[in-house]
């Protein structure tokens, strides 16, 4: 059985992912990402009413039409976890092939709240949610199996597609978390098992091949973010925490902090009620009963008006805003655009890194200096990764032992350094390790 690697997006940038692995007549496509800065460069970009070739154009999502020359037919669309820049493009390109969306049961939701935003197309695929440690036949020859990861997002998995060449592992994205704050550890004994059972290929992230060492748990960011938060207990002034909407444990943790101090968490904005909500929901997290969430435009307006009235020191908001974004709840604040008015000593505690692009760092900057001219306190960078170091990448690929590997999930940088890495440790460019580029395939004989 021919075994080919079609790179069809997240092979030159972080973002729109789209890998597709034909195996024989059959084959199954992994994650359809959207890459957001380039959505964002073009302001009036209204993406729900936008045609799916005007984004490829845009280089916002991924070029699928490479897809026409592949011989066989799609028979699943998986994702390996929720964030847009691996979901985002669904409800774009999923409608064109006849085949089902299979996540785990948290992305599912998030996907299905993606479609049912959708103007353009129509998207009628079935959507099914199958969990860590399950498997899902594909057909008499492919199997998917689901295999627990870790990440900064709830319910990824490692999704691994069992072949008659042995199997191929979709790494992105992971970090090897052995004390998350919610979920258990990643998979390893059942990793190591399919390492002796034979990885043909493995397709992994390369986003910090940089970074030396091991990733720190997100059980650091937990300690960092209550270090700082119960420090300020008896003070009376403002508390805004602003982090990923989309990264359920710490916004557990900010909630927990807040109501250690006995303040109130309110969650405010559309995606923190989002993303929040369907993992209550889910049953995935609980939160302190104290919790409020509110993401309606007016509503949260209402909310920070009763926040100035009743007393700063009685709240907590935990706000979108951390990259700056325009019409984010944190730089309304920030600008003037709501009813609160920030005071000396009010704090803000940026429990997120700024995503690496010219963009984001000149808007965080404006809504940095905005907030400094107020007297504002800036806390930055309460955080840790949810992407593998260098030293987690040596111990996945001891793991897996796989024959191939390719990066992706970077730019030229970042894969063409993971391939020096990988050359450290005994594989060899072009013979079986490959650095792929978006458009390009590579047959496995």
């Amino acid at each position: 059985m021919d075994i080919e690697i079609i790179a069809v997006g997240g092979y030159n940038e972080v973002g729109r992912n789209m890998t597709a692995v034909r195996c024989g007549k059959e084959i199954v496509i992994f994650d359809m990402g959207l890459r957001l800065d380039q959505v964002m460069i073009h302001e009036d970009a209204d993406i729900e009413n936008m045609h799916s070739l005007d984004l490829i154009e845009m280089k916002a999502i991924p070029d699928d039409t490479i897809m026409n020359a592949v011989e066989g037919s799609v028979k699943a669309i998986v994702c390996s976890h929720g964030h847009l820049d691996h979901i985002g493009a669904i409800p774009k390109l999923a409608h064109r092939y006849n085949a089902p969306i299979i996540s785990t049961p948290y992305t599912s939701e998030l996907i299905r709240q993606q479609i049912a935003g959708e103007q353009k197309f129509g998207v009628n695929n079935k959507l099914f949610a199958l969990k860590a440690g399950q498997r899902y036949t594909i057909s008499p020859h492919l199997t998917l199996e689901f295999v627990r990861a870790q990440h900064s997002i709830i319910d990824t998995v490692f999704p691994v597609l069992h072949t008659p060449r042995g199997a191929v592992v979709y790494a992105n994205d992971f970090k090897l978390d052995r004390t998350p704050v919610l979920g258990e550890p990643p998979d390893f004994a059942r990793l190591r098992q399919i390492g002796k059972e034979g990885v043909i290929a493995l397709i992994t992230e390369s986003v910090n091949i940089a970074d030396k060492g091991r990733c720190p748990s997100e059980k650091i960011a937990r300690d960092l973010v209550r270090d700082t938060i119960t420090s300020y207990e008896d003070d009376k002034s403002a508390l805004f925490v602003s982090t990923f909407s989309s990264h359920i444990s710490r916004v557990k943790t900010i909630a927990e902090c807040a109501h250690e101090i006995g303040r109130k968490p309110v969650l405010l904005g559309r995606s923190m009620e989002r993303y929040s909500s369907a993992a209550e929901q889910l049953k995935l997290v609980g939160f302190p009963e104290s919790l409020s969430m509110f993401g309606n435009r007016r509503t949260v307006d209402r909310t920070l008006r009763r926040i100035m009235k009743t007393g700063k020191d009685k709240f907590l908001p935990i706000v979108t805003g951390h990259q700056g974004e325009t019409g984010a709840i944190l730089t309304r604040i920030v600008m003037g655009d709501t009813p609160y008015k920030l005071e000396k000593g009010d704090k803000i505690l940026f429990s997120a890194k700024v995503i690496p692009n010219p963009m984001n760092y000149g808007q965080r900057y404006l809504v940095e200096a905005r907030a400094k001219m107020a007297g504002v306190r800036i806390f930055d960078e309460l955080h840790v990764s949810g992407h593998a170091y260098r030293e987690d990448h040596y111990e996945f690929l001891h793991l897996l032992n796989p024959q191939h590997v390719i990066p992706s999930h970077g730019d030229i940088g970042m894969t063409g350094g993971y391939a020096k890495f990988a050359e450290e440790i005994g594989y060899t460019l072009g013979n079986d390790l490959h650095v792929m580029r978006n458009g390009k395939s590579l047959l496995i004989k």
